[in-house]
């Protein structure tokens, strides 16, 4: 209802911290006035009420009087979105009252900076000026007074600036600066409702997949002054460092400033331990303050405030944002000092964050001397072209080109050129400026402030301190760890954490069936010294945090964790992450490459010996696939999906091969008169005539099983009743090699999945077939085979009839794939590149189907057969083995609705198993 500024401003006076006096306006107001397009009848009367009760409290009256009251007009979502919405502040000064603000003060500078701020602002925020216009008159002020910069602009400088602002506004705006305070004040509050709605807080939603609908509160506050000289100031300070999780008190601070100068990061700030010299009272009062602060919220804090004269003023504290390195050692240290559990330590990081931490990073001994060096903001290696502005980076970035954001300072309106950019650069700001904020929460690489570039961004180039030059496109490598900047591609290598689950796999012994078999214990050893060659102290004490905090993920998870792989490769691989078996064996993958030619025999196959025969030539290749899968993953379940596409992704395309048989018959009918020619001649042509005979049957069986929709044909389990001998065939193979396995002392646990069934009657045909080939490979090796037999539920039939179907399954495996594209009606390959990016753009989607569970359509489906076939079946087995295996906010609903496994690629499951765990956390 207050938004996270408006509570967290309540929950801080609540503290008796030092917070200024100020009403909040609740959310439910501004979806009333979303919802109508005007404010609630009653909240006029309420804003009168409760500003009198603020004017009384301060003994000051909004823009009036000796001494006038100002107020800051600030935008607070429930969800942080950080200079996504509006703010405007020092409303209530007019033409008249910037006088008397003046002589309260005794500092006519301070007075007229005030008012330039504030026809700045309102007139850009609330009356849709450029603001761009403004910052040029600016420049131009500085220019002319030789002022390096806005706070050493004189008094009459200013003055000037503000009567050229009120021109601007009367031109651009059409209208005249409001002279009356309450006026100002209820169209500054208009404004913030109304940029809920903006383009960039849309986008900033879409990103970070909050709801549209929550509407943003209005914080009305008393405005406290840091641009009063000397001893004033603003700042902002971290109770940990958010880049690294180090702990200490972080931050920037500006003399002589208000707030947005430093989040703005129009100034470049000094670090916030150069405040202990400057005012050495309100440095140790700050620092108890932030202690108070992250005991009461158990967490990294982010606080915003400011110093007037001396006196310490909280204006804003929330929990911070920070890089997935820092979430990480955050959550262990927390949890060492006792101030949470450890199922809050998984509640604190996230399967994403995990996944930011395999990517690799710059290989510094090959690395070229920096350009520059600026503040490392949000840690990660990105290689990209230059460009200088947002829409040409969303522009490359759409045609496929890697690209790097570079920015004097970034605003909330490069929001969409910062989403499509591989890494951010500024030549201004500091860690808590809008680029670090954001970025850091995006998990893009970012340099702030590297002064010693000089961004032209009208004429698309940067100079270096060297008077070096490049130019947009020109390809540039940012650290945004060590806070370098490199010209051209500078090499990557791999992660430390990375890394540390290659070693930790291997470490646990990947081919021991009873230790995989025996305990829930992490499949990981000890980080032991550091994570690899050339790690240091901070990289050994990451790993140590991702260790400590997968084992505890380990330990309270009830979903299993299995990988689709096809290969022995990818099941070892897998397994050193920490897979508990594979949950999809795709065969088709086994039947192309050099196997392609017997694919094709067999479709051509007239007669049943000659089908017998190719199904007997690939039986034995067929069983070396899964003795290799058996032998990487002993002791764990390997599910093996019996053959799933159409035959016709087997043969050539039936456009190259026409044009290859016509024109083959035109070399024919061309050569047609020199047939007798020579006996050399005509053994070619004896040659010719065969390949042709035989490229003329292909085609005709190409034709015959051409389908228009060939996912909706004939492929699963509709193969194996149409082909005969094909489902028997693979079926044989993985018996044959289990029984191989167990006879050679390892302990195969495979099983056989059904694809495409519709109705349990197709399963209770090739499940009879299967049970008869079983039996008899286990009569002919002399041992007992236990498989079990069970199905995939991608079609919405087979999840409406699954009661049914578990009749006759052992389990189901959800193939949330292919059920998305039949529930939704999207063929994949072709609605993602066609029109899935406007239907995000127009919030249809916050996130594509295919990436994150549909939890009302496809999970309605998926919860709806997982509760028949469990009333059906009490010991049906459940587990899932789409894309959405991998996806962080799938495997939490997978959680919910009591599946028992997911099954992900190799290189997801440490993401897997830490939502997993983070489900069972309660996350």
């Amino acid at each position: 209802m207050l938004g996270g500024k408006g509570a967290n401003l309540a929950e801080m006076t609540r503290l008796g911290l030092p917070v200024p006096p100020g009403f909040t306006i609740t959310t439910a107001a501004c979806r009333e006035y979303l919802r109508t397009g005007a404010e609630p009848a009653t909240l006029g009367g309420e804003v009168s009420a409760h500003l009198a009760a603020l004017e009384e409290r301060m003994g000051r009256r909004l823009g009036r009087g000796a001494a006038p009251l100002l107020v800051s007009v600030r935008s607070g979502a429930a969800v942080s979105m950080p200079g996504m919405m509006e703010t405007v502040l020092n409303v209530g000064l007019t033409d008249s009252s910037v006088h008397s603000l003046a002589a309260w003060a005794g500092d006519e500078r301070f007075a007229w900076d005030s008012y330039r701020r504030l026809i700045q602002m309102f007139g850009a925020t609330v009356l849709g000026v450029d603001s761009g216009l403004f910052e040029e008159r600016l420049s131009r002020a500085r220019r002319a007074a030789h002022a390096p910069t806005d706070a050493a602009l004189p008094a009459a400088a200013l003055r000037d600036l503000a009567g050229e602002f009120q021109e601007l506004v009367r031109a651009e705006g059409r209208r005249a600066f409001p002279q009356e305070p309450r006026e100002q004040l209820d169209l500054a509050v208009r404004a913030v409702f109304d940029s809920w709605q903006g383009e960039r807080a849309r986008l900033y939603r879409r990103q970070e997949r909050i709801p549209d609908d929550l509407g943003t509160a209005v914080t009305v506050c008393a405005m406290v002054f840091g641009n009063l000289g000397p001893d004033s100031g603003t700042g902002v300070a971290f109770t940990r460092d958010p880049a690294t999780g180090q702990r200490g008190i972080y931050g920037d601070y500006l003399q002589n400033a208000q707030g947005e100068d430093v989040v703005a990061g129009v100034r470049n700030t000094v670090p916030l331990s150069e405040l202990a010299r400057l005012d050495p009272a309100s440095h140790a009062e700050l620092r108890r303050i932030t202690a108070v602060l992250e005991n009461h919220y158990r967490d990294l804090c982010d606080v915003e405030f400011t110093i007037e004269r001396g006196r310490l003023w909280m204006l804003q504290t929330r929990v911070g944002k920070r890089t997935a390195a820092a979430a990480f050692r955050i959550a262990c240290q927390l949890l060492d000092e006792g101030l949470i559990d450890e199922r809050e330590a998984l509640r604190r990081v996230t399967g994403g964050q995990l996944a930011r931490l395999l990517f690799p990073r710059f290989d510094e001994e090959a690395a070229p001397a920096p350009l520059a060096r600026g503040i490392g903001a949000s840690p990660g290696a990105a290689v990209g072209a230059a460009v200088f502005d947002s829409a040409t980076a969303a522009q490359w970035a759409e045609a496929g080109r890697a690209v790097i954001l570079v920015r004097r300072e970034t605003s909330p309106d490069d929001l969409g050129g910062m989403l499509a950019a591989r890494g951010i650069l500024t030549s201004r700001g500091g860690k808590t400026s809008h680029a670090a904020v954001v970025a850091r929460g995006m998990g893009t690489p970012c340099v702030c402030g590297a002064e010693a570039l000089e961004v032209d961004a009208a004429n698309r180039r940067l100079t270096t301190a060297g008077g070096g030059v490049v130019r947009e496109g020109e390809v540039i490598s940012v650290d945004g760890g060590t806070g370098r900047v490199y010209r051209g591609e500078v090499p990557v290598v791999p992660s430390e954490v990375m890394e540390y689950f290659e070693r930790a796999g291997q470490a646990a012994g990947a081919g021991s069936a009873g230790r995989a078999a025996a305990s829930r214990a992490p499949q990981a050893a000890a980080p032991g010294a550091g994570a690899g060659a050339g790690a240091g102290a901070g990289a050994g004490e990451l790993v140590a945090a991702v260790h400590r905090l997968m084992g505890i993920a380990d330990r309270v998870r009830r979903l299993d964790v299995r990988a689709n792989a096809d290969t022995a490769q990818d099941a070892a691989r897998a397994r050193r992450f920490g897979a508990r078996g594979i949950g999809l064996a795709r065969t088709e993958h086994m039947f192309l490459g050099e196997r392609r030619p017997l694919v094709e025999r067999l479709i051509l196959a007239e007669t049943e010996a000659e089908r017998r025969e190719v199904l007997r030539e690939l039986l034995p290749l067929q069983r070396a696939d899964f003795t290799g899968l058996f032998e990487a993953m002993d002791g764990l379940p390997v599910t093996v999906r019996l053959l799933d596409p159409p035959l016709h992704e087997f043969l050539p395309d039936l456009t190259d091969l026409s044009v290859r048989v016509a024109l083959r018959g035109a070399r024919e009918a061309g050569h047609a008169g020199s047939a007798g020619e020579g006996a050399g001649a005509g053994d070619a042509g004896g040659a010719g005539d065969a390949a042709g005979r035989a490229d003329a049957r292909l085609l005709a069986a190409v034709r015959r099983l051409h389908e228009q929709n060939p996912m909706l044909g004939l492929r699963g389990v509709r193969l194996g009743l149409v082909v005969p001998g094909l489902f028997a065939m693979q079926v044989r193979a993985v018996a044959e090699a289990a029984a191989d396995r167990a006879l050679a002392g390892g302990t195969p646990l495979p099983e056989i999945m059904i694809p495409l069934v519709g109705t349990v009657r197709e399963l209770e045909l090739v499940r009879a077939e299967a049970e008869e080939t079983v039996a008899g490979v286990a009569r002919a090796r002399g041992l007992a085979l236990r498989i079990p037999i069970g199905t995939m539920i991608e079609l919405p039939r087979a999840a409406l009839t699954a009661g049914r179907v578990a009749t006759a399954a052992d389990f189901f495996s959800f193939g949330t794939n292919d059920l998305t594209q039949t529930v939704w009606g999207f063929s994949r390959d072709d609605v993602e590149a066609g029109f899935f990016a406007t239907y995000l753009e127009k919030g249809v989607f916050q996130v594509s189907p295919f990436e994150t569970i549909d939890v009302e359509g496809v999970g309605a489906l998926v919860e709806t057969a997982a509760r028949a076939g469990r009333a059906a079946r009490g010991d049906l087995k459940l587990g899932v083995c789409g894309e959405h295996g991998g996806d962080p906010d799938s495997v939490r609903f997978f959680h919910r609705v009591g599946l028992d496994y997911v099954s992900c690629s190799p290189f997801r499951v440490p993401v897997a198993r830490l939502e997993a765990g983070r489900a069972a956390a309660g996350a």
